[in-house]
């Protein structure tokens, strides 16, 4: 089987599953950090594509953090609230 999964002429990338916590970490830092660039200037395919291998390695980190930290600054309750300067990342809990 190939490392890597293929659409048409598409590379898609190793699939999410096969990645260990590290390399999902560093996919999903690079798709982040190349967003902003692929949406202004990119094709629709390669927008398309983006979109995929996005939703897929969020879909992997989800499945595999469940129970990761919500900042209550980003939920809708927390966004009423966050004029009072509370900080919308999360925050180690006092020992």
């Amino acid at each position: 089987m190939n490392e890597h999964e293929e659409r048409g002429d598409t590379m898609t990338g190793v699939d999410p599953d096969r990645l260990d916590d590290q390399q999902l970490m560093k996919e999903l830092e690079n798709i982040h950090r190349t967003r902003h660039d692929t949406l202004l200037y990119g094709s629709n395919d390669a927008l398309r594509a983006h979109n995929e291998r996005m939703a897929q390695l969020e879909g992997e980190y989800l499945r595999r953090n469940p129970s990761r930290p919500v900042a209550a600054g980003r939920t809708r309750e927390g966004a009423r609230e966050r004029g009072s300067g509370e900080s919308a990342t999360p925050t180690a809990p006092s020992t």
